[in-house]
C-alpha cells in the first residue's frame, strides 16, 4: 500500500462512516461505474457545492475497487464491510470487488511548509513516484521523471498494469492565493499528461465544485464528461439525501433520541430545497447530520464563513443584481441564464454570471432557468447580507428598519408601520410598480426581515379554508404572539383582516381538539394595504386571540 495507490486512507475513512449512526448508504452509484470500468479509458467529472458528500464518495468509491482493500490479501476487510451494503446484491459485485490498482489523490492536501505551485505539484508528483517505485521495485524508476513517463514505462514492460484514478477536489488550488494564473495552466496541462489518451487509464472518477470548462480551453480535457447538478440529471440520486432518505434518517433519529426537538417539518424548512436537472428536491446532506447528531437546528453549511462570503459574488455589479435579491428574500425565483462555464470565483460581471457561480457554489437553487434561495440556512445568511451592506442601497435601508417594524407590529403601532412603508417611496424602491402583489411582497419581506430570527415565516401557506400570504409561527419562544399577515392592492386593510377572520386561518395556531395549542401567545391579524392611485399604504391590526 502507497501514499497515493491502492492507499488505505480512504477503506479507512469510508468504515468510519458507515458506522455513523446517520450513514445513508450511497453505493448504488458503482452499478453506474461498473460499465465505464469495464469499458476502460472512461473520464467522468462529477461537480457539487461543498458538503454534498463528495468525499465520502470518493473514499468510497477507492474502497470498493483498491486491491490495497482485499480482505482475502490484507487486514482490510473491505468485503465484509460492503457485504452488508446495496451494492452486494448487484450480479458483478465479487466481479469488481478489489480487483484494480487505485491512485487516488486529494489535491486539498497541502505541503506543511508551500509558498508555491511548484512546491504543492511536486509533493505529489514525489509522492506518486515513491509509490510506483515500491510496487515495482525490480524497475528503474528515478526521481525526476515526469510520472506519466513512468506509468507509460510501467505499461509498457506489463500491460496489465492499469490503474482507476480517484481525484478529489480537483479544482482546490484554483481557491489558493499563492497560484497565479500561468500556474493554472500549469496544472491543467499536468492533468492532461497524466490521464489523456494513456493506456493505463481504465477510469478517472473526478470530482470537485468548479467544472473544468472554466479552466481548460481547446482540448486539454475535452475527454471528460461532466456532470453538475443544475445542467445534468446523471448522478443526482448520490448526492445530497433525498426525501426517502431523510424519512428514514428521521425514524433513526426519534427512537436515539431521548428529548427530539428537530422536526420533519423544520429539516425541510432549513435543509431543503437544492433542485437536481432531474427535478428532484435534495437537502444539504451534511446539514441534515449535524442537526440529527446535535438535536438543534442550526446553520451548520454555512457556519464556517461570514455572511461576506456570499456579498463576494455580488459586489462587482451590485445594482444589477439587487431587485433581484429582494424578489429572491420575498421567496420568489428570478429568471436567470446559468452559465457554468462562467461559475468562478473571479472577474463576475453580469448578472448570469453571478448567479452562475452561486449556483454552483450551492448559494443558490436553479430550476428550469429560474434561480431562488433554498432554505432558511441560507436565507439567514442572505439576510445578514442585506441588513449590513449600505451598497444595496433601497434593499439595505429597508432590512434595517425590520426591527422596528416587528416591534411595531407586535406593539399594534400603526403609525410607525406607515412610516416605515411610506419610506420605501422617499428611498425611490424600483420594485414599487406594484402591478401586482409580488412586489408588495417583496417590500413586505423586506421590512419583516428580522422577524426571521424569531419566527418561522411562511408565505402562501394553507390555512383554514384558504391560503395566507403570511403566517409567522414563533419559534424561539412558543409563548410570543402569533402573526397572520394579508396583503392587498386597491383594497383596504380592512378587507384583509376581515379575509383572515372569514376564512379561519388562526386555524393553524390551535391545537388538535382537547389538547392544549402549541402556540400560546396572541394572534394578531395584520392587514396592509396598497392604493396605486393615492400611492399610499394603510395598515389595520387586530387581535384574534388573546393569550391562552
Amino acid at each position: 500500500m502507497g501514499v497515493y495507490l491502492n492507499n488505505a486512507t480512504a477503506y479507512s475513512l469510508y468504515e468510519k462512516e458507515t458506522k455513523k449512526p446517520y450513514f445513508v448508504d450511497k453505493t448504488q452509484i458503482l452499478e453506474q461505474l461498473f460499465p465505464l470500468v469495464w469499458e476502460e479509458n472512461s473520464y467522468i467529472c462529477i461537480t457539487r457545492p461543498r458538503r454534498f458528500g463528495k468525499t465520502v464518495m470518493a473514499n468510497m468509491i477507492s474502497a470498493f475497487f483498491s486491491r490495497g482493500c482485499d480482505g482475502r490479501t490484507a487486514e482490510y476487510k473491505a468485503g465484509e464491510l460492503f457485504d452488508d451494503l446495496y451494492i452486494a446484491k448487484n450480479e458483478n459485485y465479487h466481479k469488481f470487488l478489489n480487483q484494480y490498482d487505485v491512485i487516488h489523490i486529494s489535491f486539498n492536501e497541502m505541503p506543511r511548509k508551500y509558498g508555491t505551485y511548484e512546491e504543492y505539484i511536486e509533493r505529489i508528483e514525489k509522492r506518486l513516484t515513491d509509490d510506483l517505485s515500491k510496487k515495482y521495485p525490480e524497475l528503474e524508476i528515478r526521481q525526476g521523471e515526469a510520472v506519466w513517463d513512468i506509468l507509460t514505462d510501467i505499461w509498457e514492460k506489463d500491460a496489465a498494469a492499469k490503474y482507476i484514478f480517484v481525484l478529489d477536489e480537483w479544482d482546490f488550488i484554483f481557491h489558493r492565493d499563492f497560484v497565479a494564473d500561468r500556474e493554472k495552466k500549469a496544472y491543467i496541462s499536468f492533468l492532461s499528461n497524466l490521464l489523456k489518451d494513456k493506456p493505463y487509464v481504465v477510469m478517472v472518477y473526478m470530482t470537485g465544485i468548479l467544472p473544468i470548462a472554466k479552466y481548460s480551453s481547446g482540448s486539454e480535457l475535452n475527454m471528460f464528461t461532466e456532470f453538475t447538478m443544475a445542467n445534468s440529471p446523471a448522478f443526482s440520486d448520490y448526492f445530497g439525501f433525498r426525501e426517502d432518505e431523510v424519512a428514514q434518517l428521521y425514524e433513526r433519529y426519534l427512537k436515539a433520541c431521548e428529548n427530539p426537538s428537530v422536526t420533519r417539518q423544520g429539516l425541510k424548512l432549513w435543509y431543503n430545497g437544492y433542485h437536481t436537472a432531474g427535478g428532484q428536491r435534495v437537502y444539504n446532506p451534511r446539514s441534515v447530520v449535524e442537526a440529527l447528531r446535535y438535536n438543534h437546528l442550526a446553520s451548520y453549511w454555512t457556519s464556517a464563513g461570514p455572511y461576506d462570503e456570499i456579498y463576494y459574488y455580488i459586489e462587482k455589479n451590485v445594482a444589477e443584481v439587487r431587485d433581484d435579491l429582494a424578489l429572491m428574500a420575498a421567496g420568489e425565483s428570478v429568471p436567470a441564464r446559468i452559465q457554468e462555464y462562467a461559475a468562478t470565483s473571479m472577474n463576475l460581471q453580469t448578472k448570469d454570471e453571478i448567479f452562475s457561480a452561486m449556483v454552483v457554489y450551492g448559494f443558490l437553487s436553479c430550476e428550469k432557468n429560474r434561480v431562488s434561495i433554498p432554505n432558511k440556512e441560507i436565507m439567514d445568511r442572505f439576510s445578514d447580507m442585506l441588513r449590513k451592506e449600505n451598497s444595496l442601497g433601497y434593499v439595505n435601508r429597508l432590512a434595517r428598519e425590520s426591527d422596528r417594524m416587528l416591534k411595531a407590529t407586535l406593539a399594534g403601532d400603526t403609525e410607525t408601520m406607515l412610516e416605515i412603508l411610506e419610506y420605501t417611496h422617499d428611498t425611490e424602491v424600483p420594485l414599487l410598480s406594484y402591478n401586482n402583489e409580488t412586489e408588495l411582497t417583496a417590500v413586505v419581506n423586506l421590512v419583516y426581515l428580522s422577524a426571521r430570527d424569531f419566527y418561522r415565516v411562511e408565505r402562501e401557506d394553507k390555512s383554514g379554508i384558504g391560503y395566507v400570504d403570511f403566517i409567522f409561527y414563533p419559534e424561539v419562544d412558543k409563548t410570543a404572539d402569533c402573526i397572520i399577515l394579508e396583503l392587498k392592492v386597491n383594497a383596504s386593510p380592512e378587507a384583509a383582516v376581515k379575509q383572515i377572520r372569514d376564512k379561519k386561518y388562526d386555524m393553524r395556531f390551535y391545537g388538535r381538539l382537547g389538547e392544549k395549542p402549541e402556540y400560546t401567545g396572541r394572534i394578531l391579524a395584520v392587514g396592509i394595504s396598497y392604493d396605486k392611485s393615492s400611492k399610499k399604504h394603510n395598515c389595520k391590526i387586530k387581535t384574534i386571540r388573546e393569550r391562552i
